[in-house]
């Protein structure tokens, strides 16, 4: 295998490295050429270009990727194909995602042509998330590379994901005068919602005295509870103490061994999380909760509990190593967990699953120095940014965001009455990003999976149009951008998932998400919904031409 230039009479079969632009169109990077192309640049006084020239048993980086990725046979994985040399891999199921380092730490030492990114080793991932990844560096790879990590992969799991089973939870709570009943019905709130990932349920609740005698003949009637309900899910107890925990003698460790349980540990290095206490009770784990886990924040109680979720308990040994990256507070590693009280719709009964973000932030520049804000010029009675915000709340397809910025108050009473969340961006005047960047975090902040990117100054876009969208997503198996185009042109509005959303925060300056969308590796599904992709009204000529009126 070898890459450098070729004169034109040696490069067919070989793989363009560079993209080139010709008077007949753009040849595009990793084309195989053919004599078609070969005559087409030659025609264009092209004399030599760049290459990789493959040799026998050479594979390019599709074909290398995807007999990589097809090595990996773990359970709770989805694959896309390959693309641009990499193949991603997506959970199938709701679980803990587990990978083995050595492994893929073997894997990464064959070649540096050959990679592979993958999560942390015991990740809380939901199904579509995507895991790992498959990267081809190069234009292609040799045989000999190709076949040793492929054996690598063969020699033992990678990762995987291990799927959440559901269990019957009972809680016990204590009482004291100092902790308010709308705390503790919060409390069992909040821990319903983090067992919703795993299809387990709330079996009962029990409210007792803040001493160990109480809390021990609690843990023993939930025990009896279960064990007359031979045909419910194996059970896990879990004790909120109205005091937080302080010695291996303290109420909640002593009501396990009262029940006639054993204590585990008491005390995790993860902060917030530092007073859990873990045990069982027979084959029944036992948590005592930590305070922080009133909360739906990710702390320490959710790695004990996606472990026994996922069917393998954590070891007194293994909760003593987790100190290293057990620092959350700053760092919380997912959104919070989407509670029943979220903002917005989705299908029928279940929480919403897109966001639309409007952006309205623009100074309008092309319309002169002074001059009239076209998203306050009217159409058919209405105004521009009223009638595109109008149409993405009657979708009814998600919460929907307006990021406003210049002539922000102006912007937002034209929007009165409307269903919406307005987010002013102080920082406007850098560009589209920091516009993005904005309702991103907004939508983030309600754990939407995917939000879609609609321009305020597009009067053509309708409802049917964020409808149709928004379905074919919902039809997708695995993540993927949409995207609405016109006569196969693209425009807009997009579609943008989770997988993408750092890329986007990264952003700066004036430019939208069309890098991003070009080097997400995410399959790109194009929706025709005609001219009105690429209708924007950006000069005072536009906005006549496309049936508006001018106004101050």
């Amino acid at each position: 295998m070898s890459f450098g230039p070729l004169p034109l009479d040696e490069a067919e079969g070989a793989i363009l490295a560079h993209s080139l632009p010709l008077n007949t169109g753009r040849l595009p990077k990793g084309s195989r050429l053919t004599a078609a192309d070969i005559s087409r640049l030659r025609a264009e006084s092209v004399e030599q270009v760049i290459v990789r020239k493959l040799h026998e048993g050479d594979r390019t980086e599709d074909e290398a990727a995807q007999l990589l990725a097809s090595s990996i046979r773990s359970s709770g994985l989805d694959r896309g194909p390959a693309a641009t040399g990499r193949v991603n891999f997506y959970a199938s199921v709701n679980g803990l995602f587990v990978a083995d380092k050595a492994v893929v730490d073997r894997f990464n030492r064959v070649d540096p042509a050959i990679t592979l990114a993958c999560l942390a080793d015991r990740s809380d991932v939901r199904s579509g998330d995507l895991v790992a990844t498959i990267k081809i560096i190069p234009l292609a790879v040799s045989a000999a590379s190709l076949n040793a990590a492929i054996s690598v992969l063969e020699a033992g799991d990678a990762f995987c994901v291990r799927a959440y089973r559901p269990y019957a939870v009972h809680l016990v709570a204590t009482e004291l005068p100092s902790l308010k009943r709308s705390v503790m019905d919060k409390t069992a709130r909040v821990l319903e919602a983090r067992l919703d990932r795993s299809g387990s349920k709330l079996a009962g609740e029990r409210r007792v005295r803040h001493e160990a005698e109480a809390v021990a003949d609690a843990l023993r009637a939930s025990l009896v509870g279960a064990a007359a309900d031979p045909g419910a899910f194996p059970s896990l107890l879990v004790v909120f103490g109205a005091s937080a925990v302080c010695d291996a003698e303290d109420v909640i460790p002593k009501a396990i061994m009262l029940a006639g349980g054993t204590v585990e540990r008491v005390g995790l290095p993860v902060d917030p999380g530092n007073l859990l206490v873990l045990g069982h009770i027979g084959d029944v784990p036992v948590i005592g909760a930590p305070g922080c886990a009133r909360s739906p924040k990710d702390n320490g109680f959710d790695w004990v509990l996606n472990r026994i979720l996922a069917g393998v308990p954590p070891s007194a040994d293994e909760m003593a190593g987790w100190g290293v990256g057990g620092l959350l507070m700053e760092i919380p590693s997912r959104p919070l967990p989407r509670l029943a009280a979220n903002t917005g719709a989705g299908p029928a009964g279940h929480a919403p699953d897109l966001g639309i973000v409007v952006l309205a932030a623009g100074r309008a520049s092309r319309m002169g120095e002074g001059g009239p804000h076209k998203l306050l010029a009217e159409f058919e009675g209405e105004a521009l940014v009223r009638r595109v915000v109008r149409q993405a709340v009657e979708a009814d397809c998600g919460p929907v965001f307006v990021v406003t910025g210049h002539r922000s108050a102006d912007i937002t009473k034209a929007l009165s009455g409307l269903d919406v969340e307005p987010i002013e961006n102080p920082a406007y005047a850098t560009g589209m990003a920091s516009s993005l960047r904005a309702g991103l975090i907004a939508a983030e902040a309600v754990g939407l999976p995917a939000i879609m990117v609609l321009l305020a100054d597009m009067p053509g876009v309708t409802t049917v149009d964020i409808q149709l969208m928004a379905k074919i997503l919902r039809k997708m198996e695995t993540p993927a951008i949409i995207r609405a185009v016109a006569d196969g042109q693209r425009g807009n509005p997009v579609i943008l998932p989770a997988h993408t959303f750092e890329a986007l925060k990264a952003l700066e300056g004036d430019i939208g998400a069309r890098a991003v969308i070009e080097s997400s590796g995410l399959p790109v599904i194009d929706v025709e919904i005609g001219a009105a992709a690429r209708l924007d009204v950006d000069t005072p000529e536009a906005v006549v031409a496309a049936g508006g009126t001018l106004r101050d």
